[in-house]
């Protein structure tokens, strides 16, 4: 187990590195364009990911999660809701108006979760968090379908919830870049 958790928060600070470089490359302006009706602005990704890290780290045993009525009085999302139960249709309005209050809430929420992985207990990693069935809020997500026998292990729900929901918006973000004029972030 001390392989694999080492694994996972080298992948972890490695995926953190590139939201903290895609953002350092992107102004408001290109965060909240709209390409057109239909397409999600990069502002969603962004603060999607950020508010559902910030959560789902803590459902795995991380600190409270970091926002709360001051974060959101300073970013000011035009939708102040991560947006998982909502349509796309609701999300288009999706903005971040403090781009600079945004930056500084995800690295507080990257740094709570790195600082808590940098002391898990390894043997933890098999502690089963949702048992089978599954409530319907995961049984139809991804995660349903790593799930073991038993349900959703901590390493399960950290593997889907942090670092390959990161990974999935962060492509997203790649795809966005080229549609505001920039270039993608890895080779």
């Amino acid at each position: 187990m001390d392989l694999i958790l080492d694994s996972l928060r080298r992948r972890l600070a490695a995926m953190h590195s590139l939201w903290h470089d895609a953002v350092a490359s992107m102004d408001v302006e290109q965060v909240n364009h709209v390409e057109r009706d239909g397409v999600l602005p990069i502002a969603f990704s962004l603060f999607h990911l950020v508010r559902m890290e910030d959560d789902t780290s803590h459902v795995c045993g991380a600190p409270a999660p970091v926002y709360d009525a001051d974060w959101a009085a300073r970013i000011a999302p035009g939708v102040d809701d991560h947006g998982k139960e909502r349509t796309v249709g609701e999300m288009m309005a999706q903005r971040i108006t403090d781009y600079d209050a945004f930056t500084n809430y995800m690295s507080a929420v990257f740094t709570k979760t790195e600082t808590w992985l940098a002391d898990v207990d390894p043997t933890s990693l098999t502690d089963l968090l949702i048992p089978r069935p599954l409530p319907d809020m995961v049984a139809n997500t991804y995660s349903a379908r790593v799930a073991g026998e038993a349900g959703l292990t901590r390493l399960d729900a950290l593997e889907c919830w942090v670092y390959q929901h990161g990974l999935r918006h962060m492509g997203e973000i790649e795809h966005a870049r080229a549609l505001v004029g920039l270039g993608g972030m890895t080779s």
